[in-house]
């Protein structure tokens, strides 16, 4: 392996020791143990795996560190952390009794949620790899995602999760157990649909700002205080808000696209019928 390649594979094994770390934790509490708290550190965790997952591939592209051992590495990293770290912290924050019509619903869906997952990240490889060497395709290919991004579905997944056992929610609705299976159970199997869908979910990387300089980084200040107020005294409500945000933008973009149909050139890029992108 070249020297070049070691910083990003060190960043890709750390998100990979995060994901383990929520795994092997969850599976050493014991029923009664508060998922509250468990979630609250293990979204934390899946977080930084998720600011790994997007160091790895800049860095890797800014030293021309990019290498095959380093695509497969990312892969199989995030399917640990973002493909089997959700569902395995949605069984047992859960503590359901095993046999019941309610525990097996549950097994379903965190099934569903990490298939659908390692489905997505296969199609991700094989893209990337048709891709590669053309810039054009590669442009149109860093344009969207199409289908919900993994990192992006584990934030969905856990921040529901989280929000539904916090204080906050918990001084809103305190809910039964059944009816938290169901939401929770459901919200994942959908999340799961929508990671191996055709609808188009925006990338950073397209981003164009056409307005004066200023004016972004004062709004990107004013932005970054509001954040980090929430996320400081109100942590749950602002990571669900922004996880599902992103998802609910994607899917209206992608349902505005298919009413206004292909005489439309404003949202092209969001046409669930052209696969530009993984």
């Amino acid at each position: 392996m070249k020297q070049a390649y070691v910083l990003p594979n060190i960043i890709t094994a750390f998100g990979l020791f995060c994901g383990l770390f929520v795994i092997f934790k969850v599976n050493m509490l014991w029923p009664g143990s508060s998922a509250y708290e468990l979630l609250l550190s293990s979204a934390v965790l899946l977080l930084l795996a998720a600011l790994a997952d997007v160091l790895d591939g800049a860095i890797a592209r800014a030293i021309r560190g990019e290498s095959e051992f380093g695509l497969m590495f990312d892969s199989l990293a995030d399917t640990v952390s973002f493909g089997v770290a959700p569902s395995v912290l949605l069984l047992k924050s859960l503590f359901l009794e095993q046999g019941t019509t309610l525990a097996f619903f549950a097994y379903i869906a965190a099934m569903l949620y990490s298939i659908c997952g390692i489905l997505r990240l296969v199609r991700y490889n094989v893209k990337a790899g048709q891709v590669k060497g053309d810039e054009l395709a590669k442009a149109a290919y860093n344009k969207n995602f199409t289908g919900l991004p993994i990192p992006a579905a584990a934030s969905c997944a856990v921040s529901l999760n989280l929000f539904l056992n916090s204080p906050l929610m918990l001084s809103w609705y305190p809910m039964d157990l059944f009816l938290k299976t169901i939401i929770l159970g459901s919200s994942t199997i959908v999340i799961g649909f929508l990671m191996i869908s055709k609808c188009k979910f925006l990338s950073v990387k397209a981003l164009r700002f056409k307005i004066d300089s200023f004016y972004l980084v004062f709004l990107t200040v004013i932005v970054a205080i509001f954040m980090l107020y929430g996320i400081i005294h109100h942590f749950a409500l602002v990571f669900v808000v922004v996880a599902w945000g992103y998802l609910i933008m994607g899917c209206i973009l992608t349902l505005i696209r298919l009413i206004a149909g292909k005489k439309s050139k404003t949202l092209e890029g969001f046409d669930p019928h052209v696969d530009e992108q993984e």
